[in-house]
């Protein structure tokens, strides 16, 4: 009963650690979405719709935090520029290093 009781602390430690590691990875990747869309707007020219802030999470999903079933549900909304354009940026990247 007692090495049960510790294997559970040692797996609630484990389990606590790997919270506080994804929800450091959530916070970079947030910043890192607003430097993107940042980057984005300014390519564009688009300066007349300015970034909207990433919404506050609501209590709801708070909640459903620890869930696995909810974690698996979660759609991921991923998307990346096209071969063609990075491929160009990365040229005008060079030029402007040769330029210096």
């Amino acid at each position: 009963m007692l090495s049960r009781l510790q294997e559970l602390r040692k797996e609630e430690e484990t389990l606590l650690r790997l919270k506080a590691a994804l929800h450091d990875q959530l916070n970079r990747l947030k910043v890192e979405e607003l430097a993107l869309r940042s980057m984005i707007s300014s390519t564009d020219g688009n300066k007349k719709q300015p970034t909207q802030p990433v919404p506050e999470q609501s209590q709801d999903m708070l909640m459903h935090v620890d869930n696995e079933a909810s974690i698996n549900q979660t759609a991921l909304e991923l998307s990346t520029q096209s071969h063609g354009m990075r491929q160009e940026e990365e040229e005008e990247e060079e030029e402007e290093e040769s330029d210096s």
